[in-house]
């Protein structure tokens, strides 16, 4: 093996290290233990490997990429929520989490091997331009596209340039170009309407920086109306979560006092718990809160908080049963660690891990734009059902579930019909053809 490629190799041996410690903590620095020498044993076991492999395997390999799958394949088998990310990945989480990017505004997904449009978020240079759901995007500034992450890459850019977006539309005969100047897109993760004079309806799509500042916004939109805010619909349906701190202090808005979360992980600076404090305006009308299997970790935290203080009836289906907390660690290079810390207990020490909020009232159908379907999220895997999955109380010896996980079948019509409802303005009388909708405000009308 040559210098340069002993030096690459030393070098993402470090980065391997420094995983394990962020893993073993560091007081492994402070006292290298039996457990300290095996492990080093172990990474020169893994130097050893990749020795062979570079010098002896049958075509030439990326000894990159083969460590980086080692690592990656190292901190999956802990859990399905710990993971390396790349440079790119570490730079889209924190975009995701962000209340707003740079780009045209479309939500895209792979659909039967094209890069394809679910929704133009409304009011976005997508939307302005005319792309509709459906389009298929096949190239951007005159290059393929080839899978999803690189077609968000070439249609993100800084604000103001201009980008040429190829589109096949199934009606067309020909390509359609749209030239589109990118801007700020703001992410909206609430938004609300009011149903019935004094009872409003409030929808969290996901938990991000501004969160709790727009749900506050909306709620005092709400509460100063002419009528009296009397009873209010809290819709966390289909929402895949986002920060610990967002949930919170969401669910702060609505308990006054009490536990709101409790944390517990193998270090004490993992284990903290999460009271509720005074708010200046007092909250005490009646909450009827929406979930769903597509309801994951921060928005359970949310209903379990609300459900145990006896501050909200919740409707629906269970819940995904996320009950783990992750924390993301900066490594060098410009890739990070995503690694589960501890486990979240309701205010009544409930573990939802893998068991999820379980609803008051269960109501099964949900009924988008006066189209009868079956609720989304209902046949879809949830935490139990993921490769080494946690349990709700970890015990000594007990072995990890192996579930092998289905394959992403992509977006059907009706996926892109409730994008559509997601990314576009809220509409009284389509929801009120929703029938958990209807239930909740029934519910509301006769508390």
């Amino acid at each position: 093996m040559n210098l340069k490629k002993k030096q690459h190799i030393k070098l993402w041996l470090a980065l391997l290290i420094a995983v394990v410690f962020c893993t073993i903590g560091s007081g492994f620095y402070r006292n290298l233990s039996a457990d300290g020498a095996e492990t080093y044993k172990g990474l020169k076991l893994f130097s050893d490997v990749i020795e062979l492999v570079e010098n002896n395997y049958v075509d030439p390999v990326d000894s990159k990429n083969l460590i980086e799958k080692a690592i990656q394949g190292m901190v999956h088998s802990l859990d399905p929520h710990s993971s390396l990310l790349s440079p790119e990945d570490f730079k889209e989480l924190q975009i995701d989490t962000q209340g707003e990017f740079t780009g045209i505004g479309v939500s895209i997904t792979m659909k039967d091997g094209f890069v394809t449009v679910i929704s133009p978020i409304e009011g976005t240079p997508a939307y302005k331009a005319g792309i509709k759901a459906g389009d298929k995007i096949i190239k951007v500034n005159g290059k393929t596209t080839g899978d999803l992450r690189q077609a968000v890459k070439m249609i993100r850019g800084p604000k103001g340039t201009e980008v040429v977006v190829t589109i096949a539309r199934e009606d067309a005969k020909k390509p359609i170009d749209f030239k589109i100047i990118r801007d700020i897109i703001p992410v909206e993760s609430v938004k609300a309407t009011v149903l019935k004079p004094g009872y409003g309806y409030v929808w969290i799509t996901n938990f991000r920086d501004n969160t709790t500042d727009d749900l506050l916004s909306e709620l005092e939109k709400l509460e100063t109306n002419k009528i009296p805010l009397k009873g209010l619909i809290l819709d966390l349906r289909d929402n895949p979560g986002g920060l610990l701190n967002q949930a919170i202090e969401v669910s702060d808005l609505f308990i006054e006092k009490g536990t709101i979360l409790s944390i517990k992980g193998r270090k004490e600076k993992n284990t903290q718990i999460y009271k509720a404090t005074p708010n200046k305006v007092k909250r005490n009308y009646p909450i009827v809160t929406l979930i769903n299997g597509g309801s994951a970790s921060a928005p359970e935290i949310v209903a379990g908080a609300l459900q145990d203080q006896k501050r909200a009836l919740i409707l629906g289906t269970s819940s995904f049963g996320k009950g783990s907390v992750q924390s993301v660690e900066k490594l060098r290079d410009g890739y990070g660690l995503k690694l589960t810390i501890a486990r979240y207990y309701t205010p009544s020490g409930r573990s939802i891990q893998a068991k999820g909020i379980q609803p008051d009232i269960i109501v099964k159908r949900r009924v988008i734009d006066k189209e009868d379907m079956d609720d989304i999220s209902e046949g879809m895997l949830k935490e139990k059902d993921l490769q080494n999955h946690l349990e709700a109380v970890p015990e000594k010896g007990q072995e990890k579930k192996r579930k092998g996980g289905e394959k992403d079948k992509g977006h059907s019509k009706q996926d892109i019909e409730k994008a559509k409802f997601i990314y576009g303005q809220l509409k009284t009388e389509q929801l009120l053809t929703d029938n958990k909708v209807i239930r909740a405000l029934d519910i509301l009308l006769i508390y």
